[in-house]
């Protein structure tokens, strides 16, 4: 069980939580959670999902695993490129 106390923080107030207790819910610094109310004295906290900027997207690309191409066939209609 973890303990927390509720502090002021400028015009609100916050909670700290430790490196280890983070570490078991698998978030991080700048993990987005959704907060719950889920009666007097209780908060559900749901991490949600983290969003890649392109920049992100694009440095994870892998053209070995994701292939170079999205398809490889030739062109079959009025694609731009398509000779007639």
């Amino acid at each position: 069980m973890n303990t927390v106390s509720i502090t002021p923080w400028g015009n609100s107030h916050g909670i700290r939580l430790s490196r280890q207790l983070m570490s078991s819910l698998g978030i991080s610094p700048d993990t987005r959670l959704e907060v719950h109310v889920l009666g007097q004295g209780r908060l559900e906290l749901v991490a949600q999902p983290v969003k890649k900027s392109l920049a992100q997207k694009l440095k994870a690309y892998d053209r070995k695993l994701h292939g170079a191409e999205m398809m490889s066939d030739a062109p079959v209609g009025t694609e731009f490129g398509a000779r007639s």
